[in-house]
């Protein structure tokens, strides 16, 4: 009943209903507001607002915000109360968008700690600006994007980290042994909004689309009750972000392309491939003084590099040596892995062992679909184990006493002098967890039916 209602809200948000009676037969010549979004298509470039405004866009924008759920930006609206808004708001909001007088309220600042230290600053815009800067996403994206460096894979339809991946040990196959590691700092943080304007406008005639961009890129961030204007940048968390991070970098690939360099850009990540350490060197120099020069932007000394591939990591990944390298999972991704599971399997948490499995697997999923794209086993293998073995430690620190143990050892058909010898033992969890007793009683197959995910695909 739920989803029959918000796909009820949805449709009268966007066919001009909203009030409480049936809706009436448009009187002669005149138009419902239905027909009058399916009708209003652009004929030409300065009437993008009106394809911004149009039903099927608003409908899309609509359900990708729902699905992308999120956090309440500083009006404090959730994403549920969105469809019942714009049921009984759509014909103002409409107005403002299509007379240029729309005003974006400031982001709300939160901050996500860094896998390697430091902190990621996010900007939450409000429900209602996520809504209208994904539904100018979409209508931006689709003229955009066919237009993007083949090279760029971050933020696009149809591309992935994987093709990225994938592509750059392409590069390594073909020979390009030392790798050009670029990273741009603080790149979200430091775009600076003159240029970026300058480049939606060589792409943008709508003069109303143009201010309301710039609206959303000088709306500010609301910290402690207090708003501080946004001066350059393009706040992390709103869906327009990773489309204009894409604007603002395909002048990089373009002059990547112009130099014939074999590279692969993932946002701010940029992986170029090359023969030796001295070229790599040279096309080192020339980028970075590139990038400061035309883009306006910084490279990270501290995070870039010229190094053999298998020393650096791109998108988690990392590359073994030899004439076919193979992808394998970062050292430092493998260490994040680990520390979650420690973080999950806690046993002060104080919850059950199934609530426990089940936020496990929830995680591993997520993981394996990720990295399960790797093509080395065998570390997927040892992985596999250390999580077993860290369970059957913490259940046998939920046993607790000796008769305990003994007793449970007992009911899962261990012998009874291993049963004994192995409670009686004075070595710690962890050692024990190894031990073929525990082996025995807590096997592979008991896990599988708990629901832990094996991260190898069983034949």
């Amino acid at each position: 009943m739920n989803d029959k209602r918000q796909k009820n809200q949805l449709e009268l948000a966007f066919t001009g209903e909203g009030r409480s009676e049936a809706p009436r037969a448009p009187r002669e010549g005149t138009e419902s507001f239905a027909a009058k979004c399916e009708t209003e298509s652009p004929a030409g470039e300065e009437q993008r607002m009106e394809e911004v405004c149009g039903r099927e866009n608003c409908q899309q924008a609509l359900r990708r915000v729902k699905a992308n759920r999120g956090s309440p930006g500083i009006d404090g609206m959730k994403v549920s109360e969105l469809p019942g808004y714009l049921k009984q708001h759509w014909p103002a909001l409409r107005e403002q968008l299509l007379s240029g007088t729309y005003q974006p309220q400031p982001v709300r600042r939160v901050e996500i700690k860094k896998p390697d230290g430091g902190v990621r600053k996010l900007g939450i815009p409000t429900v209602l600006d996520r809504f209208v800067q994904q539904a100018v996403m979409q209508v931006l994206q689709r003229r955009w994007d066919p237009t993007f460096s083949e090279h760029s894979h971050g933020f696009r339809p149809q591309r992935s980290a994987h093709q990225a991946v994938a592509k750059a040990q392409q590069y390594i196959a073909e020979g390009n042994r030392w790798v050009v590691d670029l990273n741009l700092e603080k790149f979200f943080d430091r775009v600076n909004h003159d240029k970026l304007m300058a480049a939606i406008a060589r792409r943008v005639n709508d003069k109303r689309m143009l201010k309301l961009i710039r609206a959303f890129l000088e709306s500010g961030v609301m910290e402690n009750g207090l708003v501080s204007p946004a001066e350059e940048g393009t706040p992390q968390g709103g869906p327009l972000s990773p489309l204009l991070s894409n604007l603002v970098l395909d002048e990089l690939d373009r002059e990547l392309e112009r130099r014939k360099h074999r590279f692969v850009r993932y946002a701010d990540d940029c992986n170029i491939y090359v023969a030796s350490e001295r070229a790599g060197k040279r096309v080192m120099q020339s980028v970075t003084g590139f990038i400061r020069r035309r883009l306006k932007l910084k490279v990270n000394e501290t995070k870039s590099a010229v190094a053999r591939p298998q020393e650096r990591k791109f998108l988690g990944f990392s590359f073994t040596g030899g004439r076919e390298p193979k992808r394998r999972i970062a050292p430092k991704a493998l260490l994040r892995c680990k520390r979650k599971v420690r973080e999950l399997t806690r046993r002060t948490r104080g919850i059950s062992l199934e609530q426990m499995t089940k936020e496990l697997s929830t995680y591993l999923r997520g993981w394996k679909s990720y990295f399960g794209f790797s093509q080395t086993p065998s570390v997927l293998r040892r992985l596999e184990a250390w999580i077993r073995r860290r369970l059957r430690s913490m259940i046998w620190k939920q046993w607790k006493r000796g008769k305990v143990r003994f007793e449970q050892l007992r009911q899962r058909n261990i012998r009874p002098a291993l049963a004994a010898q192995t409670a009686g033992s004075p070595h710690g969890p962890w050692r024990l967890a190894n031990s073929p007793a525990l082996q025995s009683a807590l096997p592979i197959a008991y896990f599988d039916s708990l629901g832990l995910p094996r991260l190898l695909d069983v034949l």
